[in-house]
């Protein structure tokens, strides 16, 4: 017989071979699972360590892209203490005056405190000024009664002028986002398409079109930054259709909340919306070139037909009168 073969036959091999297993089974079973590596908490960690790099990259885009609006500010001391110390905020904030002052680029406590001062303080303002011109400067022949509704009718206007200032902000932000929207829309399809999540999609279409509307860049940089760190991203989308407050841009948001809820595919949403975004900006133009024939009816009659009639009727007219024979 082997002599190995034998040794392993051994009584004595045997009870110390089996007394090392016994002793050392429990040591290994209980060892085994600290020494193996947890990978998905690695790459789940790995995930929101990128995650916050995104984010405040998001951040510093924001404030890179928002140069001339600042995306928060924080209150004038002076303005602050005229409004609390009044109690503005319950006598004159109006329901969605906020979104209004997002709407026009302008978010944060700032702005908002700026604007119920002004509301507050434009009134007395403006009846002042014309208080001093009618009464001192230039009475234009009026009765004191009349100056006096002048001047009240000044006030009047004076309390709406930072409305009419907010607007005409909104209308111009408003034509700023859409002139570059259908545009950052064939972008966003085409990254999107090539196989990009939608937040690396709308990060790349911000940093492009910037260039053509930094207000589209920033709502678009903004809306990056949200799908980032709400815990709902149908929220974004809806804040980013909400701060635009045009159709277009409401039916995009609209088609991506559908695709997130029901989970069809994002291209495909964004390619009927593309489509039908092309298609308002073509009715648009043809509505601005249809309109065009009456909008030049009053300055053909007033500076086409008379030089018309002079060189018509000019030299008759000169025969006539006999400077011509």
């Amino acid at each position: 017989m082997n002599p190995y073969l034998h040794l392993l036959l051994e009584r004595d091999f045997l009870v110390v071979a089996c007394s090392s297993i016994a002793a050392f089974a429990p040591i290994i079973t209980l060892g085994l699972p600290y020494m193996s590596s947890d990978r998905l908490a690695a790459r789940m960690k790995s995930v929101s360590t990128r995650r916050e790099e995104l984010r405040q990259r998001h951040f510093d885009s924001l404030q890179q892209v928002g140069r001339k609006t600042e995306l928060r500010s924080h209150p004038v001391g002076f303005m602050n203490r005229v409004v609390e110390g009044f109690d503005l905020r319950k006598m004159l904030e109006s329901p969605g005056m906020r979104m209004k002052l997002a709407r026009a680029g302008y978010r944060g406590e700032g702005p908002f405190v700026a604007f119920m001062f002004f509301r507050c303080a434009m009134p007395p303002l403006t009846f002042l000024i014309a208080s001093a011109y009618l009464f001192s400067v230039n009475p234009l022949g009026w009765s004191v009664n009349t100056r006096l509704i002048a001047s009240v009718a000044a006030a009047l206007a004076g309390y709406y002028l930072p409305d009419v200032f907010l607007n005409n902000r909104i209308q111009k932000r408003r034509e700023s986002i859409m002139r570059a929207f259908p545009d950052a829309l064939d972008l966003l399809l085409i990254c999107v398409e090539s196989g990009m999540s939608v937040e690396a999609a709308f990060n790349r279409v911000s940093e492009e079109v910037g260039t053509q509307s930094a207000e589209l860049a920033q709502e678009l940089a903004l809306t990056t930054a949200e799908l980032s760190y709400l815990p709902n991203r149908r929220q974004a989308y809806q804040n980013l259709a909400d701060r635009c407050g045009h159709s277009g841009v409401k039916s995009v948001a609209a088609a991506l909340i559908q695709s997130e809820k029901y989970g069809t595919p994002v291209g495909q949403a964004l390619r009927v919306t593309a489509l039908e975004n092309r298609e308002l900006r073509m009715a648009e133009a043809e509505k601005k070139a249809h309109s065009l024939p009456a909008k030049l009816t009053v300055p053909m009659i007033l500076f086409f037909l008379p030089c018309l009639f002079v060189v018509i009727m000019g030299p008759a007219v000169m025969k006539i009168m006999g400077y011509v024979k």
